[in-house]
């Protein structure tokens, strides 16, 4: 039997929320059902990169994160995308995939389509009801040191973001290469 033939589990739902569902499958492994979401990545002229600061719960802290959110039923990532930025940060842009990764798959089946934003231009558009965030720009080098150093709390997604934003930079900059 290869491993795509594994028997079906049985699955015991636990709970089922607004946002997440909890199943235990097999009597065995606890696994959180979560919708897809996405995230933003948005570097401006000045090298300062997009982040949205608001308070988690969760980890009992304010972070400071790429804009992101769920994606609807029917919503495609890229239209979860673009509508995220205009609600969060007011801002349309041309969106570029650039991942899509599990969160946690120890225990989630949360995938997150990470985007780069491109084209900066301001739109209107207003959080989600009871939403409370402030846009914050932040100078791409300093965000990382104290998001990778834990200083700045955030998602590994936002690291990841910010990694990514620093090697495109670096890859601009050096000799031999050219500007896109």
């Amino acid at each position: 039997m290869s491993g795509n033939d594994a028997p079906t589990p049985t699955v015991r739902r636990v709970y089922r929320g607004r946002v997440v569902e909890l199943e235990i499958l097999d009597e065995r492994w606890e696994v959180v059902r979560h919708a897809e979401a996405v995230a933003v990545l948005a570097v401006d002229d000045r090298g300062r990169v997009l982040g949205v600061r608001q308070r988690r719960p969760a980890v009992d802290a304010s972070t400071w994160e790429l804009p992101a959110g769920l994606i609807d039923p029917g919503e495609s990532a890229e239209a979860a995308a673009a509508r995220e930025l205009a609600e969060e940060a007011q801002l349309a842009a041309e969106l570029e995939l650039l991942a899509v990764g599990y969160v946690s798959p120890g225990f989630t089946d949360e995938r997150v389509h990470l985007f780069e934003a491109t084209g900066l231009r301001s739109v209107p558009g207003r959080p989600d009801d009871g939403e409370d965030l402030e846009i914050e720009w932040l100078d791409l080098d300093a965000a990382w040191q104290a998001a990778a150093t834990g200083e700045l709390v955030t998602s590994m997604v936002t690291l990841l973001g910010l990694r990514h934003a620093r090697a495109a930079r670096d890859a601009r900059a050096a000799p031999g290469t050219r500007s896109r």
